[in-house]
């Protein structure tokens, strides 16, 4: 009975299978082999600790460009003062005592202008006792001499004798000499005379004045004289400075394409002195390496002041055609420059490169890359030499950055509220 019961549920296990469809039996196999397998792969995982890998990331998008071509003009950078043009310690020819100022300290004076008095009664009482003894002398010649022509008028009737003769032409010329010499004390007294009125030998800014009117003052050079006061010529005015060896011999080799000098002050953020490179010393100085220049530049509204610091750029080099990146896209690796760039399959190489001055933004390549090469200029980070990139076409351009109208002009230190 059991044994037929038994049969009978296996014919209907057999009977109900038969009558599913027959994909859903074919899933229902797969599924019985895949669990498994997929348990038994778990497992393993599960017993080595490992994770799947992830999945591998997206290439990155840069930006590149090609190098902008400009003609560029390359500056050397020097450091300087101003100094006058021509400087001049005025002291007195003449040793009296001071009657007269005749300027204002710190006044701009011309060539010739009076600026102080010695009291002149002295020189003129010396002058007229020169003159005095030129007449003196002259008289003694006007004499001798008609002595001479009256005795060689009796040679002929021998009512003289020779030696007579000659000792008149000897009188002559004796009276000739002290004529002369007496004419020279007038002229010395007369430019003693003239000395008394101290004048301005260029033309120029004068300093404050050193003695004033009453005091006596002693001629003479350096310490035995007195100074009275100083001038100095500022326009023109020189700026001079010390360069190196190496900036020495780079400007003589490009001598002839250039000289032009620029320069700023403290307080001026742009070059807006212009001048010229006029002068180097004769030597260059073994202590320090460095030879002694000087530019000269126009200065007609006095503005510029010896001792004033300021900073010049030479143009000697002249003007160059140059490859220009953004600064940016040049990187450092450890003691040399480098630039990113991409070739054609996408892959990203590392160029060394000669880097140069900036200019608007942009850095001057002298060498090391080509017109043509993609340099990357943004998403420099994201490549890596070897690796892959995608690239997105962008250009280079200079940036023009407004300077502000005065640099590191100094605040006022106290103010207060006006009435």
């Amino acid at each position: 009975m059991n044994m037929h019961t038994n049969i009978e549920r296996a014919d209907d296990f057999r009977i109900a299978e038969t009558d599913q469809p027959r994909p859903v039996r074919r899933w229902r196999k797969a599924a019985l082999i895949a669990a498994p397998a997929a348990l038994l792969i778990a497992g393993i995982v599960v017993a080595n600790g490992e994770e799947p890998a992830p999945p591998a990331p997206p290439v990155p998008t840069v930006t590149v460009a090609t190098p902008l071509v400009r003609q560029v003009t390359e500056w050397d950078d020097y450091v300087g003062r101003f100094e006058a043009s021509q400087t001049v310690e005025v002291r007195p020819r003449v040793a009296g005592q001071i009657v007269g100022v005749h300027f204002s300290d710190g006044q701009v004076v011309r060539k010739g202008q009076l600026l102080f008095t010695i009291d002149s009664r002295p020189f003129a009482a010396m002058l007229a006792e020169a003159r005095a003894g030129l007449a003196s002398a002259q008289s003694d010649l006007s004499l001798a001499r008609a002595d001479l022509s009256r005795a060689e008028s009796l040679i002929a009737d021998q009512a003289v004798s020779k030696s007579e003769v000659d000792r008149l032409r000897a009188r002559v010329q004796a009276a000739s000499a002290s004529v002369a010499a007496a004419q020279a004390r007038v002229r010395s007294r007369a430019l003693d005379l003239d000395f008394t009125r101290i004048r301005a030998p260029i033309g120029g800014r004068v300093s404050d004045r050193r003695v004033d009117a009453g005091n006596l003052v002693a001629a003479g050079e350096g310490a035995a004289g007195s100074l009275l006061t100083t001038i100095n010529a500022l326009d023109p005015i020189h700026f001079s400075f010390d360069a190196s060896e190496a900036l020495f011999l780079k400007t003589k080799r490009d001598q002839g394409r250039g000289g032009v000098a620029e320069i700023r002050l403290q307080d001026e953020p742009d070059y807006r002195w212009k001048g010229r490179l006029d002068f180097t010393d004769n030597g260059i100085d073994p202590r320090s390496g460095s030879i002694r220049g000087r530019a000269v530049l126009a200065n007609p509204n006095l503005f510029l002041t010896p001792g004033m610091f300021g900073n010049m750029r030479l143009g000697s080099g002249g003007t160059v055609s140059a490859l220009l990146v953004p600064d940016a896209a040049v990187r450092t690796d450890q003691a040399r420059k480098v630039v990113m760039v991409v070739s054609p399959d996408g892959s990203v190489a590392a160029k060394p490169v000669t880097a140069g001055p900036l200019v608007e933004g942009l850095r001057v390549v002298r060498g090391g890359i080509g017109p043509k090469d993609r340099v990357i200029i943004a998403g420099t980070q994201l490549a890596q030499p070897g690796g892959k990139v995608q690239v997105r076409v962008g250009r280079v351009q200079p940036v023009r950055v407004q300077a502000p109208q005065q640099a590191l002009a100094p605040a006022a230190a106290q103010a207060t509220l006006a009435p």
